[in-house]
């Protein structure tokens, strides 16, 4: 437990940052849960507009550093990669 003043601000910093943290990286799973049920059903307007919507979602999740943004730019290739082959 935290014993200093100093400690127990950075434990109520800390717990603030993690729900947050929590919560972007909720929406940023949704987003790109929604690309891939749009992939599966073989609808390709649906795929290339859920696409739009996810990608500045990745891209704030690797501005705010719940991603690294080789990962979210990997991420966004791939399913870039997948929609075009739909269409």
């Amino acid at each position: 437990m935290a014993n200093t003043p100093s400690a127990r601000k950075a434990a109520r910093k800390i717990e603030q940052r993690t729900a947050t943290n929590k919560a972007r990286r909720s929406r940023l799973r949704t987003f790109l849960r929604q690309v891939e049920e749009a992939i599966a059903s073989g609808n390709s307007q649906a795929a290339q507009s859920a696409l739009r919507e996810a990608q500045p979602e990745l891209m704030r999740g690797a501005s705010k550093g719940v991603l690294h943004k080789n990962t979210a730019a990997r991420k966004m290739s791939r399913l870039a990669q997948r929609v075009k082959a739909l269409g």
